[in-house]
C-alpha cells in the first residue's frame, strides 16, 4: 500500500516499467513543481533500478541552469513556468544521464505564484528521447496542490507511454 499514489496510479507506472523493459529503453525525471514525485512512484516499484536511471529536482532557476542547461536567458524571457523552458529541462536530463528517455514537469501546483497570464494548475510536460524529436504539452489542471501535482505525475507517465 501507498499512501500518496493510488493503486490506480502505481498500476500504470508498472505497466511504463515493463514497456520500457521490453524495449531496453531507461528513463530520466526532470521535476520542478512535481518535486521529485515522478521519480517517487517509480521507485516505489520493485525492481524499478533496471529501467530508471534517475532524476534531478530543480525547483529552483538557479539549479534548472546548473544541472539541465536551462538558459538564463531564456528563464528571463519565458519565466521557469513555459514551454520552452519544459523541453529544455528534459533535453538537459537527457544528456546529463545515460538515459533513453526523459520527462520534465514545469507548473504551478499553488496555493501561490499565479497570474492572470500563467493561472493555477498551468502546467507544461516535455518529454525528450534519443529516437525522436521532443515533445510538449500544455496542461490546466484543477483542484488544490495535491491533485495538480498527482494530474502532473500521471500525464507524465502517459507521455513517457507514448513516446516509446
Amino acid at each position: 500500500m501507498c499512501i500518496l499514489f493510488s493503486d490506480v496510479l502505481i498500476t500504470y507506472a508498472e505497466e511504463l516499467l515493463a514497456k520500457c523493459r521490453r524495449r531496453g529503453v531507461r528513463v530520466t525525471t526532470a521535476e520542478s513543481c512535481t518535486g521529485g514525485m515522478i521519480a517517487t512512484l517509480l521507485t516505489h516499484i520493485p525492481g524499478s533500478s533496471d529501467v530508471f536511471e534517475g532524476g534531478f529536482i530543480t525547483y529552483s532557476n538557479q539549479l534548472k541552469i546548473a544541472l539541465l542547461g536551462v538558459g538564463r536567458e531564456l528563464l528571463l524571457q519565458k519565466g521557469a513556468v513555459s514551454m520552452e523552458v519544459a523541453k529544455q529541462m528534459a533535453v538537459g536530463a537527457l544528456y546529463r544521464s545515460q538515459a533513453d528517455i526523459s520527462v520534465s514537469v514545469t507548473g504551478i501546483a499553488g496555493p501561490t505564484g499565479a497570474t492572470p497570464d500563467k493561472p493555477l494548475g498551468l502546467v507544461y510536460i516535455a518529454v525528450a528521447s534519443k529516437f525522436a524529436p521532443t515533445q510538449g504539452r500544455e496542461f490546466h489542471f484543477s483542484g488544490g496542490r495535491t491533485n495538480i501535482r498527482l494530474s502532473a505525475v500521471r500525464e507524465a507517465l502517459r507521455m513517457i507511454q507514448k513516446a516509446i
